[in-house]
């Protein structure tokens, strides 16, 4: 079975690449400190320290397994700054009165919140391949939302 390509700007892959050097540098090392520790003071079964470490070595390396895994299947996307929207388009877009400004991202790298939408998403697609003042229609549960493309860079 072919693996499947993960698309991802530069700034992305780095911070991937941040994370899995802060889990395997730093946390990971510092864990197994915790359960040395917690081991020398005796009863395990009783030892809610050493329980914590061992709970917190699981989720380490399980992330180190899943960064190891996405990064092996990274392709990086560059955006030329296109007029085009595409992966890793800066945009601002008006919708129903009021702006909106967003960077169009890979999945992996999603983050609504900080202004970081998938190119997956339902107004990623919608908004793949179109320029400035495209009119873009998006469905959504509550009914279909135009998005006005003011810029793209």
């Amino acid at each position: 079975m072919a693996k499947k390509e993960i698309l991802i700007t530069k700034d992305g892959l780095e911070k991937l690449q941040a994370e899995l050097i802060e889990l395997t540098k730093v946390r990971r090392p510092d864990v197994i400190n915790r359960i040395k520790t917690a081991k020398e003071l005796g009863d395990l079964s009783e030892n809610a320290e050493y329980t914590a470490a061992k709970e917190d070595q699981s989720f380490i390396e399980g992330r180190i397994q899943e960064l190891e895994q996405t990064i092996k299947q990274v392709k990086v996307v560059s955006n030329k700054h296109t007029e085009v929207i595409n992966i890793g388009s800066d945009i601002t877009v008006e919708v129903d009165g009021e702006t909106d400004q967003f960077e169009l991202v890979g999945t992996a790298e999603s983050d609504p919140e900080n202004g970081k939408i998938s190119i997956d998403s339902p107004v990623g697609q919608a908004l793949l391949g179109h320029k400035v003042k495209d009119k873009v229609t998006v469905q959504t549960p509550e009914g279909a939302i135009i998005y006005t493309v003011i810029t793209v860079s």
